[in-house]
């Protein structure tokens, strides 16, 4: 691809939206001057939107994110034992972190959407040949730190390593967030979709 075929792309409205938002979140280096194309987000032709509106899109894309409840002592014994039962898991060996990614968040999703309340997601130990940490451990790391992105947030209400007899440290417990009950439907029924992990 030649240099001037590279950058030749222009934007599309929402590309172009975002990358404003992007460039107002930022301070210029010292002593450098802030890019033309920095200074305003809408293709040339378009006005300028009022000063009110950055505003009140930056409020709306601050928002905090739900905060994680730790659990409690208690609680870790009953996920161990079984007397807490765990709705469902998923295993994410193998796939790469695009693929776990995508995976995780959709079975979050699905999770909440089916009424699970406890679910276990393995990572792996991400140990390499000789018991050694290497790149094989990158889920392991990276799920936790994923779990605490506001996209997540949304499905997730509490995360703790799990207990040895369900993967210890490859894996983790996760608390769903309930959903806001819909009319007509108990926030407390589980739908029998949600086939209850054992083990």
């Amino acid at each position: 691809m030649s240099e001037a075929k590279r950058g030749s792309r222009r934007l599309n409205p929402e590309e172009r939206k975002l990358w404003g938002e992007i460039a107002r979140s930022v301070a210029p280096l010292r002593g450098q001057s802030v890019p033309a194309e920095r200074m305003t987000s809408e293709p040339p032709g378009k006005t300028a939107p009022s000063a009110q509106a950055p505003a009140r899109a930056a409020s709306a894309i601050a928002l905090p994110a739900p905060r994680l409840e730790p659990f409690d002592r208690r609680l870790k014994q009953r996920l161990a034992r079984g007397i807490e039962r765990l709705d469902n898991r998923i295993d994410l060996h193998g796939k790469t972190q695009t693929e776990a990614y995508a995976a995780l968040l959709a079975f979050l999703r699905r999770a909440q959407d089916g009424g699970a309340k406890f679910v276990l997601v393995i990572t792996g130990k991400g140990r390499g040949p000789h018991g050694d940490l290497s790149e094989r451990g990158v889920l392991k790391r990276q799920v936790p730190r994923w779990l605490m992105l506001p996209e997540f947030r949304g499905y997730v209400s509490g995360v703790e390593g799990a207990h040895i007899s369900h993967g210890g440290a490859g894996a983790l417990y996760v608390r769903i967030r309930r959903r806001r009950p819909r009319a007509g439907r108990s926030p407390d029924s589980r739908p029998a979709c949600l086939a209850p992990f054992s083990g």
